[in-house]
């Protein structure tokens, strides 16, 4: 806003829109002692010289500090960034030093792209590249770019503005705190408005994806492994202002795969998985085959592989529900 815009808001719907200015207002507090129904300008007209001496306040140069200070914890908390919308990996090098066989391998929003290949072949040095948002300076001379642009060095040395947000195989907590408890430490440092509805929509998304559920409550360390992962990827998803999510192997997370990636594409994320499931591949819009650490194919999902995906996914459904039956103690009959 600019800072007129700002003076035709009162301090209460300030507080609202920009959460941090509560610590600003702290320094100013007969501000919020006033009518909090009241514009900030018909605050300040009603001033006279006497009260701005005894406060040592000029009208001018709060309205100044104030949209100063805004646009100092936006530039902070990454809320002014222009949104990545395209992420677009230009060729390099395999081990051997061949150049690979690509002319640029793009991702966007929305999006889910498969990477397969047999373990050593590359492919967390592929997503190094892009966590790093290489620039011919990693061992394959990758370039990344951003939105078609070379993307500007905050990208890569700033330490709050991460592209990627990665969930790994294993994921062990160790603070002796509660779920609520630990979102509510992440949602105050990431500065979040309406931090108590966006933490009961990560626990109720988290709840979706896992096997068997658990409540606000429930201490991290108790989580079992599907229930912690649901809850980093229903984090990541609603709170990480990190553009692009790495999965590693989803398939041995205990959780609803189909329904982990559509919160996560649901959320403008670019989503880069790992996997050996051909279920997962399949379910990809396209998937990246790594081959002695270079790109060795770039395949795009056919109508034909939809079709086999449909069938995959019958079966699976079958697998899954005798899964359960035999978890709820149930004897299989032959048929």
């Amino acid at each position: 806003m600019s800072q007129q815009e700002l003076l035709q808001y009162s301090p209460q719907q300030l507080l609202k829109i920009y959460p941090f200015l509560e610590s600003f207002f702290a320094g100013q507090n007969w501000i919020l002692k006033q009518n909090h129904q009241q514009k900030l300008i018909e605050l300040l007209d009603q001033l006279d010289e006497e009260q701005q001496e005894d406060h040592a306040f000029d009208k001018a140069d709060f309205i100044e500090q104030l949209h100063d200070f805004i646009s100092q914890m936006e530039a902070f908390v990454g809320q002014k960034e222009k949104s990545v919308e395209t992420l677009t990996v230009l060729p390099g090098n395999d081990k051997s030093g061949n150049p690979e066989n690509f002319e640029q391998l793009i991702f966007k929003t929305k999006t889910i792209t498969s990477i397969v290949g047999p373990t050593g072949s590359g492919k967390s040095r592929l997503l190094a590249d892009i966590e790093w948002v290489a620039q011919a300076d990693t061992p394959t001379l990758r370039k990344v770019l951003i939105n078609n642009e070379k993307p500007d060095n905050s990208w890569r040395f700033s330490g709050n503005k991460k592209l990627v947000a990665q969930l790994s195989q294993n994921m062990n907590f160790v603070m002796d705190l509660s779920v609520q408890e630990f979102l509510e430490l992440h949602a105050k440092s990431r500065m979040a408005a309406n931090a108590d509805v966006l933490i009961k929509r990560i626990i109720d998304a988290a709840n979706e994806l896992a096997g068997e559920k658990f409540l606000p409550e429930t201490p991290i360390t108790s989580l079992s492994g599907g229930q912690s992962r649901a809850l980093m990827i229903a984090d990541t998803a609603l709170l990480s202002q990190s553009p692009v999510v790495l999965i590693d192997e989803i398939e041995n997370a205990g959780i609803d795969r189909k329904k982990a990636l559509k919160i996560l594409t649901g959320e403008d994320k670019i989503v880069l998985m790992a996997t050996h499931d051909p279920i997962l591949a399949l379910m990809a819009d396209q998937r990246i085959v790594i081959k002695n650490g270079g790109i060795h194919k770039i395949i795009q999902t056919t109508e034909g592989e939809k079709a086999m995906l449909k069938q995959l996914e019958m079966a699976d459904q079958k697998l899954q529900n005798l899964r359960a039956r035999l978890r709820g103690g149930e004897v299989l009959a032959e048929a």
